[in-house]
């Protein structure tokens, strides 16, 4: 796990200049990697790196030549099946110096190119830059586990882990006014936008291409299509996932590092750690939560580690902590991401760097195996399928006329309504109305519908439930789930690790029909029964609760006066009508209704706007790295 922040193609004039730049972008990132350091330069292109040495600690120097030099790569990531493809390039003659997943990925690419990408099972974004055919190749893995940004100015294309790298390069930052709408309706921005103008992300899936001179050309090379079966034999499909994550788990513990993993208390990170377990008797479990009622999991924890034999370390957040950290975990996130899950996972990931370099986690079950309370919607509304148009219609217009907060009213809203006019993913802050009131400056409004209308068009003969799935893999996981686990780990110079998220794994999940992915009320039916065996009991049917964080309650009490500060205080006012959000704290205060979702969106824009716009915050990077 590394970083790294790259120029190509630039002007010769202005070679000192972006010398400089890339050298102050490679040490700006010095928390994803503390280990090492290198950089490369030639007439075309300038790479610094910062590493996290986690294979061949000795012999994995980045940037790392190939081939006498005629190839130059910096990677981020890990490689699972490094061993098995270092064997199969030695079968074709090739050249290896080290036992690093960095040169096998290099050398992949000289014996086959752009389908270098084909071969590689991990998580990876990395440049290969080759000086013979002055020619610059990269990608990114097929889920979005490893981010990479890059601006484009003329032929000059600049590129980062971290956005932060690269920002400074246009002098005026500007926000993206249609980024920030569908920040206020995601709660993060969507790919490939940033909030900030000129700066996009390569989308998941996907490699790109540069010749001298040339543009940039970014191709779409996987996307995670589901491909339910219409008939399938149970047993053998729970044979097969079986198989798929205990291979997975087995290969992502592959380090020459301390391995740990996370834990809550849930199914998904109970199954990682039991299977870890098999691996490594020694492992340790890292959890965390919050000493008010119901927002603590660590006792399910605790159970969960004591009956596979683990050792379990917990942490407990208190919500001075908690605000104090807050500017510092904004300035890692890059953009604006409003999840409350972000904040506990920075305080577990540094609870863990303490004793361990790498730790496994859950993510992913979700998406890949049906797991998120929402999916049973189309189940719960089936009723409405019945029905004959005209009396969905009247419906829906009676619905209307119903007071907000009235029993019954959001399920007839949502049972009327098309599934893709009203599944834009796990979250849904702002309606379409209450964004128009919030945004001051509003030239030309985009609905959040135009993110994942074509993403609809692309499932359109699969069931409900699968549709959800695909929207949530192509906007929130990488958009969100991925963004948050990358940075709130790596600002600890913590690698994390998803198992979850493999190719062999997602193989075996796609073909889960749909009567087998929610049934009878209970969500990942088919994973639960696949790991009845590998985990204990009193986890294999618990409710999904994810990170709770009680910011419902601390908005009303310990954090009201921090949050109505913020509010009064930030120079956000030519963005947002901050009348109108400081209203909805006073209504969540008394009581009114809950609001806290809402709020907790607008301060961590107002936060992010005080960090990276109006400069509150002086937060250097060396103060974030372990020594």
């Amino acid at each position: 796990m590394c970083g790294f922040a790259g120029v190509v193609d630039y002007s010769q004039s202005k070679k000192t200049e972006y010398r400089e730049f890339i050298k102050n972008a490679g040490r700006m990132i010095r928390h994803r990697g503390p280990d090492d350091s290198g950089m490369f330069e030639d007439e075309h292109v300038i790479f610094a790196f910062r590493r996290l040495s986690i294979i061949d600690v000795q012999g994995g120097h980045q940037p790392m030549s190939y081939q006498n030099g005629r190839y130059h790569i910096v990677f981020n990531g890990e490689i699972y099946n490094y061993v098995e493809l270092r064997k199969h390039l030695l079968s074709k003659g090739a050249s290896l110096k080290t036992e690093t997943d960095t040169e096998v990925i290099v050398a992949l690419y000289h014996l086959y190119g752009a389908e270098v990408v084909d071969y590689l099972r991990g998580m990876f974004s990395f440049l290969i830059w080759d000086r013979l055919n002055r020619h610059l190749f990269g990608a990114r893995d097929h889920f979005g586990i490893k981010p990479l940004y890059y601006i484009e100015d003329g032929h000059t294309v600049l590129f980062a882990s971290e956005m932060k790298s690269i920002k400074e390069h246009s002098s005026d930052p500007v926000i993206d006014g249609q980024s920030l709408q569908h920040y206020l309706s995601f709660q993060y921005v969507p790919d490939p936008r940033t909030i900030q103008e000129h700066i996009q992300k390569v989308p998941p899936g996907s490699f790109f291409s540069k010749h001298i001179g040339q543009p940039l050309q970014v191709e779409r090379y996987w996307k995670p299509m589901l491909q339910p079966k219409a008939q399938a034999d149970e047993e053998k499909m729970i044979r097969n996932i079986q198989e798929a994550l205990i291979d997975s788990v087995k290969l992502h513990m592959r380090s020459d590092v301390p391995v740990g993993s996370f834990l809550s208390g849930g199914v998904d990170s109970s199954i990682i750690a039991s299977i870890a377990r098999r691996h490594h008797s020694g492992l340790k479990t890292f959890s965390v939560g919050f000493r008010q009622s119901g927002y603590s999991e660590i006792d399910v924890a605790k159970e969960t580690a004591a009956a596979i034999g683990v050792e379990n370390v917990s942490y407990y957040v208190d919500h001075e902590e908690f605000m104090r950290e807050l500017p510092k975990i904004i300035w890692h996130m890059d953009d604006p991401v409003a999840d409350p899950a972000s904040i506990p996972l920075y305080f577990v990931a540094r609870e863990a760097r303490k004793q361990v370099t790498v730790v496994l986690s859950g993510e992913g079950a979700d998406e890949l195996f049906a797991g998120y309370n929402i999916y049973k919607e189309p189940g719960d509304l089936s009723l409405f399928t019945y029905l004959p148009n005209p009396i969905r219609k009247a419906l829906k217009q009676l619905s209307v006329m119903f007071p907000e907060g009235m029993k019954g009213k959001s399920f007839i809203e949502r049972g009327t309504t098309l599934l893709e006019e009203r599944y834009i993913g796990n979250a849904n802050i702002f309606s379409s109305s209450e964004k128009k009131m919030m945004l001051t400056n509003m030239e030309q409004y985009e609905m959040p519908t135009g993110i994942t209308k074509c993403l609809f068009d692309e499932v359109r003969q699969l069931d409900s439930v699968s549709r959800m799935q695909y929207i949530d893999l192509m906007t929130w996981l990488k958009g969100d789930i991925l963004v948050k686990a990358d940075k709130m780990t790596m600002a600890h110079s913590l690698e994390l690790r998803v198992p979850f998220l493999d190719k062999e794994v997602f193989r075996a999940a796609a073909q889960i029909p749909h009567e087998w992915k929610v049934k009878n009320s209970e969500t990942k039916y088919l994973l639960r029964k696949a790991v009845r065996d590998l985990v204990p009991p009193h986890v294999l049917h618990r409710r999904k609760l994810g990170f709770p964080v009680p910011i419902r309650d601390w908005l009303k009490d310990e954090m009201y006066e921090w949050a109505r500060s913020l509010l009064t205080e930030s120079g956000t006012d030519y963005l947002l009508d901050k009348t109108l959000a400081l209203g909805m704290l006073e209504k969540h205060r008394r009581g009114e209704g809950d609001y806290s979702r809402k709020i907790w969106t607008v301060l961590t824009f107002i936060l992010w706007h005080q960090v990276f716009i109006e400069n509150v915050y002086t937060i250097r990077p060396l103060e974030l790295v372990h020594s």
